[in-house]
C-alpha cells in the first residue's frame, strides 16, 4: 500500500484490496485516479455524498487524485445552476480535484469531438451501425429474460452507407428519432445492455456549454467509459447499479483499444454498495415532485436529504464523513437507519458545539421576594468538557421564562419539577419554591409564583445546603433575545416511503416542521450564519444560513439529544 498517506490509515475494504494488489503488481506504477461524475441535471444528495466520501477520501489515501466530472451529454435537463451547486457541495464536504497545482475539473461536454471520431472509428471497423427503427420497434426487438432479441433489418447496412448517414446525423439532415447509432455486440447477450445498446441519438436542444453547435448527442454508457479512459483513470468506483453495465464499458474499451484508440491497462470498473437511507427518498423524479408541489419549502429545506438541505438544517461535513467511515464500503446492498446520520451528528457537535439555554415554549415564572428592578449575573460554562473555553455569563432576574412543562398544578407521581410547595433548582442560578400560578378566565396558567432563597446561588457555599430532586432551565425575562426557532424532524413518518408500491406523499410527516417564538440567553443574538449550539435539554441548532441576519439570528434545530424516534414516551 502507498505509505504516502495525508492521514491515519484508513480501515480496508475490498476496494482498497484491489489498488493494494494493483500497486504490488505494478499494474498502474502506484497511480491512483479516481473520479466522480454526476450528471448536472439536479441539487446532490445524501446518496452521492458517500460516493464523494468514497472517491475522493480513497484517491487521497493513496496519494493520488479524485477528478470532478460532468456527465453533461443531456441538454433538455442540465444547466449551471446544478453545475455550481454539485461544486459547492464537494468543497463543502472537505474535498477538491487539485493535484501538484493542477485542477482535475472535467466535462463530457469537452470530449465531444473525440467521442464523435471515435464512434466514425467503430463504424468503420463494423462495431458501429445506423439504426433507422422507431424507438418503440427497437425496444420491442430487444428480446425478455427468457427470449433473445432480434437483429435489425439495418444491422447489415456497410460500413460506407453507416458512416454516410451518421455524418448526416451530425449535419442535422433526420429528425429526431428518425436514426440512432447502435453498437453492434449481441442480441442473444443474457445481458440487456449488450443487445446492441444505442451510442448516439438525435436531440435538437441547445446545450447549456455547447450551444447548438451539435444535434447528436451520446449516450451515457458510451460518454463514461471513453471519459475515464481520456483522463487516464485507473479506479472507476460506481454504485451496484452500475453491476450490469460492467460488461459494455469493457467492450468499448476493448474496441477502441484495439481500434488503436487507447492503450493498455484499462480503467476498471469496480463497483459498491449505494447508501439507502430510511425515513428518505433520494430519487430525483420525487425530490422534484416534493419542490414543484410545494410539500417543502426548496431544493435546500432543510428536511430535503439534498446537500444544500443538510447543510442548511445544520448538519456538519465531518459528521456526513464519519457516517460514510461508518457504513463502510461493501458490495451488499443494504438499509441504513437515519438514527447512523444523527448519531454521527451528535458524536461530531459533542464535542464541539457551545452550550446555551433556550425556552422553546415559554411560561413566565415570578419571583416575588426578588428586588424589583434589579439583575445579577450567574455563570455557567461555554462547553462542560472543555473547561478552557472558559465561561459565559447571563442575567438573572425577577421575571423569568421556563418551559411550559416545567410546571404542573397537580402533578403524577415521580414529577420532580414546579408544584405548588415544591422546591428547584434554575440551573445555573437559586433554588425557589412554587407558591401557586396565575390562570386565566380559561383556566390556562398565564404565571407562576415562587420566592427564592438568597444564599442558594450555584457556585456559592451556601449552594450546598439545598438538596432538589428537579433542575430546570431559564432565561431572564427582561433579558432574553426573541427569537424564531424552526423545530424540523424527519421529513418521513414511515422508513422506507413508498415501499410496496404505495404513495410515497402519504407517508409524509406532519409534525416535521413546527415553528416557536422562543427565549434565549442573551448571547445568542450575536450567532452569525452556521454557528453551531447545543441548546441545553433540547439539542443541536443552528443559525440558519439564508434567514439569519446580523444581530437577528433564526436557527434550525438540527437534531434532537437522543434518538427518541418510534420510541415510548
Amino acid at each position: 500500500m502507498n505509505t504516502d498517506r495525508n492521514d491515519a490509515p484508513a480501515v480496508s475494504n475490498f476496494i482498497r484490496n484491489i489498488i493494494d494488489e494493483d500497486n504490488r503488481n505494478g499494474k498502474w506504477s502506484q497511480r491512483v485516479e479516481t473520479r466522480f461524475p454526476p450528471e448536472p441535471n439536479g441539487y446532490l444528495h445524501i446518496g452521492h455524498a458517500k460516493s464523494i466520501c468514497v472517491n475522493f477520501g480513497i484517491a487521497r489515501d493513496y496519494g493520488g487524485v479524485c477528478h470532478l466530472r460532468f456527465d453533461d451529454t443531456n441538454p433538455e435537463k442540465e444547466s449551471v445552476e446544478y453545475v455550481e451547486s454539485i461544486i459547492d457541495a464537494v468543497k463543502w464536504l472537505g474535498y477538491d480535484w487539485n493535484k501538484n497545482g493542477e485542477e482535475h475539473l472535467y466535462f463530457a461536454s469537452d470530449y465531444y469531438d473525440k467521442l464523435y471520431d471515435f464512434a466514425e472509428t467503430l463504424i468503420q471497423r463494423g462495431q458501429a451501425y445506423v439504426d433507422s427503427q422507431s424507438a418503440e420497434e427497437i425496444r420491442a426487438n430487444r428480446g425478455s429474460a427468457t427470449e433473445a432479441g432480434t437483429n435489425s433489418p439495418f444491422r447489415d447496412r456497410s460500413p460506407e452507407e453507416n458512416l454516410d448517414l451518421f455524418r448526416r446525423m451530425k449535419a442535422g439532415e433526420f429528425q429526431e428519432g428518425e436514426h440512432v447509432l447502435r453498437a453492434k455486440i449481441d442480441m442473444a447477450s443474457p445481458n440487456f445492455n449488450m443487445r446492441d445498446p444505442v451510442i448516439y441519438r438525435i436531440r435538437f436542444a441547445h446545450h447549456y456549454r455547447t450551444g447548438d453547435t451539435w444535434c447528436i448527442y451520446p449516450m451515457y454508457d458510451y460518454t463514461h467509459c471513453v471519459s475515464d479512459a481520456l483522463e487516464n483513470i485507473t479506479h472507476s468506483l460506481c454504485t451496484l447499479e452500475f453491476e450490469d453495465h460492467r460488461p459494455l464499458y469493457d467492450w468499448f474499451l476493448a474496441q477502441l483499444a484495439d481500434d488503436g484508440v487507447f492503450t493498455r491497462p484499462l480503467p476498471q470498473q469496480i463497483e459498491f454498495s449505494r447508501l439507502n437511507l430510511t425515513y428518505a427518498i433520494t430519487s430525483k423524479r420525487k425530490l422534484l415532485q416534493l419542490v414543484q408541489e410545494n410539500h417543502v419549502d426548496g431544493w435546500d429545506d432543510p428536511r430535503m436529504p439534498t446537500i444544500v438541505g443538510v447543510r442548511r438544517r445544520g448538519f456538519t461535513p465531518e459528521s456526513i464523513r464519519l457516517m460514510a467511515d461508518r457504513i463502510g464500503v461493501t458490495k451488499v446492498d443494504s438499509w441504513i437507519d437515519m438514527s447512523v446520520l444523527e448519531g454521527s451528528l451528535r458524536d461530531d457537535l459533542d464535542a464541539k458545539a457551545p452550550r446555551a439555554i433556550a425556552v422553546l415554549d415559554p411560561l413566565k415564572l415570578i419571583i416575588d421576594n426578588y428586588p424589583e428592578g434589579t439583575s445579577e449575573n450567574c455563570s455557567a460554562p461555554v462547553h462542560p468538557h472543555h473547561p478552557e473555553r472558559g465561561t459565559r455569563t447571563f442575567p438573572f432576574s425577577r421575571e423569568l421564562w421556563i418551559e411550559r412543562e416545567d410546571f404542573q398544578e397537580t402533578p403524577p407521581k415521580g414529577y420532580f419539577r414546579l408544584f405548588p410547595g415544591n422546591k428547584v433548582r434554575l440551573k445555573y442560578g437559586f433554588v425557589v419554591e412554587c407558591t401557586g400560578a396565575d390562570k386565566d378566565e380559561n383556566g390556562n396558567v398565564t404565571a407562576v409564583h415562587c420566592n427564592y432563597f438568597p444564599d442558594s446561588k450555584s457556585g456559592t457555599e451556601g449552594a450546598n445546603g439545598y438538596k432538589v430532586k428537579g433542575t430546570i432551565h431559564w432565561v431572564s425575562a427582561e433579558h432574553a433575545y426573541a427569537a424564531e426557532v424552526r423545530l424540523y424532524d424527519r421529513l418521513f413518518k414511515e422508513p422506507q416511503p413508498g415501499a410496496g408500491g404505495a404513495e410515497f406523499l402519504d407517508a409524509l410527516n406532519p409534525d416535521s416542521k413546527r415553528i416557536v417564538n422562543a427565549f434565549l440567553e442573551p448571547s445568542a443574538r450575536d450567532a452569525a450564519a452556521e454557528d453551531r449550539f447545543q441548546f441545553e435539554r433540547h439539542g443541536y441548532f443552528v443559525a440558519d444560513r439564508l434567514d439569519s441576519q446580523p444581530g437577528k439570528p433564526v436557527f434550525n434545530r438540527i437534531v434532537s439529544l437522543r434518538d427518541s424516534w418510534g420510541k415510548p414516551a
